[in-house]
C-alpha cells in the first residue's frame, strides 16, 4: 500500500527541538521551554474524554529507554513503519522508571529512523496532540525523549496489535467474529467523534486499519497522530494543506485539491468499515484490476445493486445478522459519499452503529455468503507494523 506524495505540515505549537545534551528528566510535567498551548486543541469532554491544558508527559532520558528496552535489542522489536522501529520495553507502573520484565508493565517505545526527513514534525505533532488528548479510544502516550539527536515516544502497550493484522494476516490468527468487528467499529468511531467534537476540531488525516490498535478486550484505540491537523477556523469550511496519506483511505476531495475537511476523516472511516465487512484491503495490487480499489469495486453492493452476501467476508461463514450487516453497509455507503457535505458526522456514525448493536438479534446468524474473488495474500505482520511507506 502506498502513500499520497508530500510531507506533513508542522503543528502551530511545538515541543522544544532535541538538544545535544540534556538535564535530568521531569517526571510528569512538560519542559519549561514548552510554549503554553492555550488554544491548539480546546473543547469539552465527551463520553470519558478530556483535553488537557498542557501535555503531562514523562520526559525520559535516552539511558532510561535503553534500559527499558534492553538496549534496543533486535529481539525487542515489535514492528517498523515510516517513523522507525517500535520496541517492547518494561517500566514501573507507578514511577515509569525502567523495570525488570518480572516486575514492570510492558510499554511500546517508538524510535525515530535517523533518515526520516519528516520525523521531527511527526514527533512534535504526536506530542502536541496525543499529549493533551485523553479518551478511552485513543492510545495513551506516556512520555517522550529528545536527546542526542534521538527522538522517541513511549506508549501504552496494546496486546492485540493492529486491526490490520487481524483482518488481513493469515495463518495463526482466527478471523474476527461479527460482534468483535462491530465493537471495533464503534470504538474507533467514538475516538474519531471525540477528536471532531473539540472546540478546535482535530482532523486525524490518517484513519486506516494499521492505526487502529486493540487491547486485550479488543477495545479499539486510535494511534499515530503524526499527521493530525487542527480543523478550519474563522468560518472556513476546510484547511488547505499538502496532500499526504495512504492510498485507498484518503478522501477524493483531499487527493484532488488538497482541501482537508473534518468529514475527510469520515470517508476514511467508511473505508475501514468496508474493510471490516469484506475482509479485503482498501488498495491491493494483487487483486484483478477492477478490484484493486475496494471502494470502487464495492459501490454496487453498498448501494443495493448487488447481493450483500457477495460482499461480505467469506471467513465469517455467514455468521452475522443480515439486517445488521445491511445497516452497516448502508452506513459505509453514506460515509463514502463523493461530496463531503453529504457524509454524516462522526457523532451520527456512532449513533447509527450503536443502533445496529442494540437492534441485532442475539443469535447473530444469517445466510452464508459467497464471493467470487481471488485468494488474498496473507503476509505475516507484527502487531505494530505500519503498512504505509511515508517518504523518509
Amino acid at each position: 500500500m502506498g502513500n499520497c506524495c508530500g510531507s506533513p505540515d508542522a503543528t502551530a505549537t511545538k515541543p522544544p527541538r532535541p538538544a545535544a545534551t540534556k538535564a535530568s528528566p521531569a517526571p510528569t510535567a512538560p519542559p519549561a521551554a514548552w510554549p503554553k498551548p492555550t488554544s491548539d486543541v480546546g473543547g469539552a469532554a465527551e463520553k470519558g474524554g478530556r483535553v488537557l491544558e498542557a501535555p503531562k508527559l514523562r520526559e525520559f532520558t535516552l539511558a532510561e529507554l535503553r534500559a527499558a528496552t534492553r538496549g534496543f535489542k533486535p529481539e525487542m522489536v515489535l514492528g517498523e513503519g515510516g517513523f522507525g522501529r517500535v520496541y517492547k520495553g518494561w517500566v514501573d507502573e507507578r514511577t515509569l522508571n525502567p523495570a525488570k520484565s518480572s516486575a514492570g508493565v510492558i510499554v511500546a517505545v517508538k524510535k525515530l529512523n535517523p533518515e526520516s526527513v519528516q520525523g521531527l514534525q511527526e514527533w512534535q505533532s504526536e506530542v502536541n496532540f496525543l499529549g493533551r488528548l485523553s479518551h478511552p479510544n485513543l492510545v495513551r502516550l506516556l512520555g517522550y525523549c529528545g536527546e542526542d539527536r534521538e527522538l522517541l515516544l513511549v506508549y501504552e502497550f496494546m496486546s492485540k496489535g493492529s486491526l490490520e493484522n487481524h483482518l488481513f494476516r493469515r495463518g495463526s490468527t482466527e478471523p474476527l467474529p461479527w460482534n468483535t468487528r462491530l465493537k471495533i467499529a464503534i470504538g474507533a468511531a467514538r475516538g474519531l467523534a471525540f477528536l471532531h467534537s473539540s472546540e478546535k476540531q482535530v482532523i486525524y488525516r490518517d484513519f486506516k486499519a494499521s492505526n487502529i490498535l486493540l487491547d486485550a478486550d479488543f477495545t479499539a484505540k486510535l494511534s499515530d497522530f503524526g499527521l493530525a491537523k487542527n480543523g478550519p477556523t474563522a468560518g472556513r469550511s476546510h484547511v488547505t494543506t499538502r496532500i499526504i496519506g495512504t492510498y485507498g483511505y484518503a478522501a477524493p476531495e483531499y487527493v484532488a485539491t488538497g482541501h482537508l475537511y473534518v468529514k475527510s476523516d469520515v470517508y476514511g472511516f467508511g473505508v475501514v468499515l468496508l474493510e471490516l465487512l469484506t475482509g479485503l484491503r482498501a488498495h491491493d495490487l494483487n487483486r484483478p484490476g477492477h478490484q484493486t480499489n475496494l471502494v470502487e469495486w464495492a459501490r454496487p453492493y453498498l448501494s443495493g445493486r448487488g447481493k450483500l452476501t457477495s460482499l461480505m467476508d467469506q471467513r465469517l461463514g455467514g455468521q452475522y445478522p443480515p439486517k445488521a450487516a445491511h445497516s452497516a453497509a448502508r452506513l459505509a455507503n453514506k460515509c463514502l459519499a463523493g461530496d463531503p457535505r453529504s457524509r454524516p458526522s462522526m457523532e451520527e456514525v456512532v449513533a447509527a452503529l450503536e443502533d445496529v448493536e442494540a437492534q441485532q438479534a442475539p443469535a447473530a446468524a444469517g445466510a452464508k455468503g459467497h464471493r467470487d474473488l481471488p485468494p488474498r495474500p496473507g503476509a505475516r505482520r507484527s502487531p505494530y507494523h505500519d503498512s504505509s511507506s511515508r517518504p523518509r
